[in-house]
Order: structure tokens, then sequence, then C-alpha cells
């Protein structure tokens, strides 16, 4: 487990900012006590929620960050300093250093969360997050690609795979996969074999959360899939190589920078397609499941959406295109 981003016993005290302070003194009851709940905190976030390493990371980072604030010359910041007004100076001086809408957007909703674990756990009397306001995020989405530019990627990635060559034909499928299921870079290198059904052409992948869902994919992935397994992974599985559907070139599962450098190079081998990786290609699945008239609630459940208001996010980019289309087509635009 990886311990807390700030060791309240080190010796070190946040400032304001949230970066450690060398300190000369020995450690206090008070700031041993804060330690401890930062402790049962990443715990909490980590086997109750189940939240992945960056996640958990940022969420203690930006309490170290916000118990800096509240920390005076003489004593680290301390849990009973935590109210309204403390929440909303902390804030405050983060967007006076610069911090854009969506990275308050992103702290608040950290310390709302923290507020509310510690005020159920007894380390608060009350609890200030709900009282508490931020700036709504400005919500973007990458470049997607169009619909032929996605299939020229298949195809350039096709004819690549056709001498046989191992690398090649893993690739295929990662993009053919991809593509399919508009899955998370993360979950598609973490499937394993016994992953895939191919009676219904599914795959089962653990998202965010650790929330499972079944995704379906169609047959040129499935070909693609099954060439992989059957020519290409038998020649660079290792003894020891896990039981993971894609590998890299030493046998180990799948890296996902290898993954995100695969897809960039795939999408710069096409005319006028704008620079993504596995997340503007997952948008590029969405976005065309919807252009096909898929509707919201089934795209949130494959692509494994917490809340419809992300995905309601990609409404966004087939109006605009429709209007595109409108205005180049209609002779009354």
């Amino acid at each position: 487990m990886s311990p807390p981003p700030h060791d309240p016993t080190s010796g070190q005290r946040p400032n304001r900012s949230g970066t450690a302070l060398t300190g000369t003194t020995r450690p206090s009851g008070r700031t041993a006590a804060v330690g401890t709940v930062l402790g049962d905190y990443e715990r909490h976030l980590r086997l109750e929620r189940g939240l992945s390493d960056h996640t958990v990371r940022a969420y203690l980072g930006d309490v170290v960050s916000l118990l800096g604030h509240t920390a005076d010359a003489q004593q680290p910041g301390d849990l009973a300093d935590i109210d309204l007004a403390a929440l909303r100076a902390w804030l405050s001086r983060l967007k006076a250093d610069g911090a854009s809408r969506t990275t308050l957007a992103r702290r608040s909703s950290a310390a709302r969360t923290f507020t509310a674990w510690a005020a159920r756990r007894g380390h608060l009397a009350t609890d200030p997050g709900p009282l508490l306001m931020a700036p709504r995020p400005h919500r973007t989405l990458p470049g997607v690609l169009r619909q032929d530019q996605a299939a020229a990627l298949l195809r350039m990635s096709a004819s690549a795979a056709a001498e046989g060559d191992a690398l090649a034909l893993r690739d295929q499928a990662l993009l053919e996969l991809l593509y399919a299921t508009g899955v998370r870079v993360s979950e598609l290198c973490a499937l394993d074999l016994d992953d895939v059904d191919y009676s219904t052409r599914v795959v089962r992948v653990a998202g965010k959360g650790g929330r499972q869902r079944s995704v379906p994919f169609g047959i040129p992935a499935e070909k693609a899939l099954r060439r992989w397994l059957d020519e290409g992974r038998p020649t660079v599985v290792r003894v020891g190589s896990p039981p993971a559907v894609l590998l890299g070139a030493r046998g180990g599962r799948l890296n996902q920078r290898v993954a995100r450098t695969i897809v960039h190079q795939a999408v710069g081998a096409v005319p006028g397609a704008t620079d993504m990786g596995p997340h503007g290609f997952r948008h590029t699945a969405a976005t065309h499941l919807l252009e096909g008239g898929a509707d919201l609630r089934t795209v949130q459940e494959l692509l494994g959406h917490a809340t419809l208001a992300t995905t309601q996010l990609y409404t966004h980019v087939t109006v605009d295109r429709l209007k595109a289309i409108h205005d180049r087509t209609h002779p009354r635009s």
C-alpha cells in the first residue's frame, strides 16, 4: 500500500499550498493523530471504495493541501479547524494561485468526500461539505475521428498485420477491440483470456471502483482477436507470462504506455486525423454509437459511466456534426 502523500510523523508539515516544510521539533501527538486519520482515510478509499492508486493519491493530496492551509506558524493543520470558512478560504487561495475551474471543482469534490467520511467517523462534529459551493468545470471532449477516418485506420492496421508479424497482429487486435468496445485502455490491458466469451462475443471488464460490466464486440474484432491469439500470442508468450489477452514483446502484460503509443502512431498515419490516444479513441467509439442511433442509456452502460451526465457530453459532439452537415448540404442552411 502506498503511503499518504504527507507523513505527519516525518518531522515535516505542509505549508499553505500543500508542500512540505521541514520542521526541527519532534511531531506532537496532535500531528500523529492527523497521520492516523489520513492512514484510515487511505484504507477507506482503497478497500471500501475500491479507488485506483492514482485517484487515492489525488484525494490524499487534496486533504494534505487543505490541512496545510489550516496550519499556522506553530502547529500543523488540525481536523477541528476544517469548517465551511476554512474550505472557502482554501479554495479562494487556490484560485488566487491560478487554479482552473476544473481544478477547483475537483478539489472541492475531494474535500466534500473527506469531510463526509470524517463526520461519519466522528472526527468532525458536523460536515461542512454540503454547504460548499464550487464553480462548475468546463467539460470538453477531445477531437474524435470521423467514421471514414476510423475505417481507414483499421484498414491500415489490417494491412500491417497481413504478413503475420506477431506484434502487428496484436496491434490490430488492440485497435479493433478499442474501437468495437470503447473500453478504457486500463480495462483493455487488464483483460485475461477467460474474460472473453466468444459464444456471445462479449468481454467482461472491471471498470472504475471495481464495477463489472460486459461489453459486446463485432465480427471484425473477433477475427483480429482470434488471429492474434492463434498465431501471434504463442510466439511472444514465455514461461511465467500472465494469462493476459494482450502481451508485450517480452511476454509480460501489455503496458498501458505501450498501448497509448500504438494508438498515437496508428492515428498519426491517417491523413487529416486529430492526434489522440486511447481515450480519444474511446470518445470516437461512443460518438459513432450515438450517430448510429444508440440511446444514451445503452452507451452509458457500454462505457461504464457512473452517471448519465458524463455520457450526455457526447451529444454535443454529434449535434455539432449534424449542424455542420446541415450547413454544408441543406439548400437553405
